[in-house]
């Protein structure tokens, strides 16, 4: 089923859990994440980033995840993430994605609130939700993503840029990193209940690999909604490729049977954070429906 992401992410924001945003560039990584919603019977953002254009034909992408989704039992949406460029989010809007990220977040708080602002009217026109940023996160380790700064989120300027732009959803930095973390986690959750306190649209956390199960889970308890996990999969499938590689027979071994395996080896990952994100012992409810009625569907 093709929710808006919007959907998706009230829902969880009413049900207390959160909804993984598994950032995806292949074939491989797509049937991963939807197979692992579907086994574990809950809702997937397919994520796929702006940086990742160069070397994803974008529409042809969002045709096969929207085909994909029609099949599937549970709801997918599909979500750009972290996009700099209004002709992206224009392209990304065109070819179907239920919601675009604008990272506005390198520009001062007055010049993203107007940037976002557009980019939220041109998105709602389309039926099209938004997610934002302020504050800026870091890049840890094995990451591909741009370097930020580390800004954390101030409370006051949360609840004015959302009040502004209207967007749909909000990224909050509280010191989590794109990528693995070099060092000790510093990860500020009385920061997360002060924006919780200020803001009321569903809150974003990037930066889900390496974060540890208990600070997600009190992250989850604070407010966010939607969790972003890239690395850790990325780790999982690179991994695989190499312990593959070392193996003497493998040059005899057929691509697709590769391409397979690889899609095996990040499932389990993937798992991991859809049950903890799930917080099933507290919910047994999605998308307003119940379980029994959903497989029913």
């Amino acid at each position: 089923m093709r929710f808006n992401t919007k959907q998706i992410l009230v829902d969880a924001q009413q049900g207390e859990y959160a909804v993984a945003a598994f950032n995806v560039y292949s074939l491989e990584t797509v049937q991963a994440a939807i197979s692992v919603a579907e086994k574990e019977n809950q809702p997937v953002i397919i994520a796929l980033g702006e940086r990742y254009f160069p070397t994803v034909d974008v529409e042809g992408f969002a045709a096969l995840v929207q085909a994909m989704a029609g099949k599937s039992r549970v709801p997918v949406a599909l979500h750009l993430d972290h996009a700099y460029e209004k002709s992206s989010i224009i392209r990304a809007i065109r070819c179907g994605f239920t919601s675009v990220m604008y990272d506005g977040s390198k520009f001062d708080l007055e010049e993203n609130i107007q940037r976002t602002k557009e980019i939220v009217e041109i998105a709602h026109k389309a039926g099209v939700s938004v997610e934002a940023e302020i504050g800026s996160v870091a890049r840890g380790a094995f990451s591909d993503e741009e370097d930020g700064d580390g800004t954390l989120t101030d409370p006051e300027s949360a609840k004015r840029f959302v009040a502004e732009t209207g967007v749909d959803f909000l990224a909050a930095a509280i010191g989590t990193v794109h990528g693995m973390y070099t060092g000790e986690p510093k990860i500020d959750l009385a920061l997360l209940e002060r924006i919780r306190s200020e803001v009321q649209v569903p809150l974003v956390l990037h930066g889900g690999s390496g974060t540890p199960d208990d600070v997600i889970s009190q992250a989850i308890r604070s407010g966010i909604c939607k969790i972003n996990v890239n690395t850790e999969i990325s780790m999982a499938a690179v991994a695989h490729l190499l312990k593959f590689a070392a193996d003497a027979s493998a040059s005899k071994v057929h691509l697709s049977t590769i391409m397979a395996h690889m899609q095996q080896s990040m499932e389990p990952v993937m798992t991991k954070f859809v049950r903890l994100f799930a917080q099933m012992e507290r919910k047994h409810r999605r998308m307003g429906i119940d379980l029994e009625e959903w497989d029913s569907l």
